[in-house]
């Protein structure tokens, strides 16, 4: 073939092949061959719980086969994959995003939910999704679409069918609010525009809402406990005690648990007694309260990462200004929640900062007093138990093969986590 001849035949090749080629996104349909068996040799092995220097790990198909030193898991056959100078753990998994919204500094949240195509936000969201996974995180707890419908669900299948590469996805479509709580806000009192989230009140309307949010896909329900109500904007309780234990319980009886947003002190109690397995945020969180979240087992999803991004939009520059008051209580308020022994989910309510920069949070958990292996027990472990994930979260025999190979040791050093070699998930190569 001549020159020219091989410069056309090049050009005539799919954009989506050579970025696959590029950049190891291929669909898993397109690259099952691969997931036939390995035997990972890293540095040391974080299996969730306990770093293990020394040990091997061996995939088969889409399951971890066998885990432990040389001597007790030996190829078999396998391809032998050195990871010398690396950690390898189990597939990270975010606790709160939003993979149909993109970071308010490029475009304000009240313009993505009324002024965006729902087809633009779905192109964009499946560019997220691929990000996120290179990034290490192999599950994402994803916490409403924020105005872009049950658009959620479309993208879980197309993950899940091998279309597009992407994280394996928990998803609570929609949200339920309070009628006239939500946003988008500041239009005139006669108008109506579309809000981000469904609203719902009262006995029957909410049991629909949230039968209807699970007929249509949800594996979790997000209610919004508090929020800032009004022409004034201030935080206040949403729905009553009573209304939040209905949902609880009508999401229960479909073998679902319910995930809180709540800022103020009476919101997050609210949420509490009413049995919801998450709080989200809980930046006025009070001693009182963390003890009542202790004493119930109710998680706390802090969201560290997605108050400094805000806090840097509004004009802060970090390491050069002191920092925002904002930024001081949620110091101490996550300190609280620590003493009290409360558990915590790492979740950044990534969207509101970029995708791929998930890690961001689990810096921030550490820099806000968490030892790094608690942090990275938060984000496998912790996570995979409260979200309700048995089959991943941990090195184990039997489990999912969702692995992630840092340089380094982030059980030490934190900032390791964004070091990532190798991204596995369901025994399949995303990143080598």
């Amino acid at each position: 073939m001549t020159l020219s001849k091989w410069l056309i035949a090049l050009l005539l090749v799919p954009n989506s092949l050579l970025l696959s080629a590029k950049f190891n996104t291929a669909p898993i349909s397109h690259r099952r061959q691969e997931a036939v068996g390995y035997l990972l040799r890293p540095d040391r092995v974080f299996d969730g719980e306990t770093v293990h220097e020394g040990w091997v790990v061996r995939v088969k198909g889409d399951k971890i086969e066998a885990v432990g030193p040389p001597a007790s898991v030996p190829a078999d056959g396998s391809e032998v994959v050195d990871l010398k100078g690396t950690t390898l753990m189990p597939g990270l998994i975010e606790g709160h995003s939003h993979l149909l919204l993109h970071p308010y500094n490029e475009t304000p949240w009240d313009d993505q939910v009324l002024k965006e195509a729902r087809s633009l936000r779905v192109a964009r969201a499946t560019v997220h999704a691929q990000k996120t996974l290179q990034a290490g995180f192999t599950t994402v707890r994803d916490l409403g679409t924020e105005g872009a419908e049950y658009d959620d669900v479309g993208l879980k299948q197309a993950i899940n069918q091998g279309i597009i590469a992407g994280p394996r996805m928990i998803v609570v479509t929609k949200a339920l609010i309070a009628t006239g709580s939500y946003g988008p806000k500041g239009f005139g009192p006669d108008i109506t525009v579309p809000q981000g989230a469904e609203e719902a009140d009262g006995h029957d309307a909410l049991i629909q809402a949230v039968r209807r949010q699970i007929g249509k896909g949800a594996d979790a329900i997000k209610i919004y406990a508090d929020y800032r109500w009004g022409l004034m904007a201030e935080a206040r309780p949403t729905f009553t005690l009573d209304e939040l234990k209905l949902i609880v319980e009508v999401a229960r009886s479909s073998g679902r648990g319910v995930v809180a947003h709540a800022g103020t002190a009476e919101g997050m109690r609210r949420a509490i007694l009413a049995g919801c397995e998450t709080v989200e945020h809980g930046d006025a969180g009070t001693p009182e309260i963390f003890a009542l979240m202790k004493k119930q087992g109710t998680a706390l999803c802090p969201t560290l990462a997605a108050g400094d991004a805000i806090s840097q939009y509004r004009g802060w520059k970090k390491g050069q200004d002191p920092e925002p008051e904002r930024m001081k209580q949620k110091r101490a308020t996550f300190k609280q929640a620590l003493d009290a022994g409360v558990t915590i989910c790492a979740g950044g309510d990534v969207g509101v900062f970029s995708h791929g920069d998930n890690a961001r949070e689990l810096v921030l958990m550490v820099d806000y007093g968490m030892k790094p292996l608690d942090v990275m027990r938060s984000v496998t472990s912790t996570n995979a138990d409260v979200f309700h994930l048995a089959d991943r979260g941990r090195v184990r025999a039997g489990l999912l093969a969702d692995l992630v190979a840092v340089a380094g040791d982030p059980t030490k050093t934190i900032t390791d986590v964004q070091r990532v070699q190798v991204v596995m998930k369901g025994g399949v190569f995303f990143k080598r």
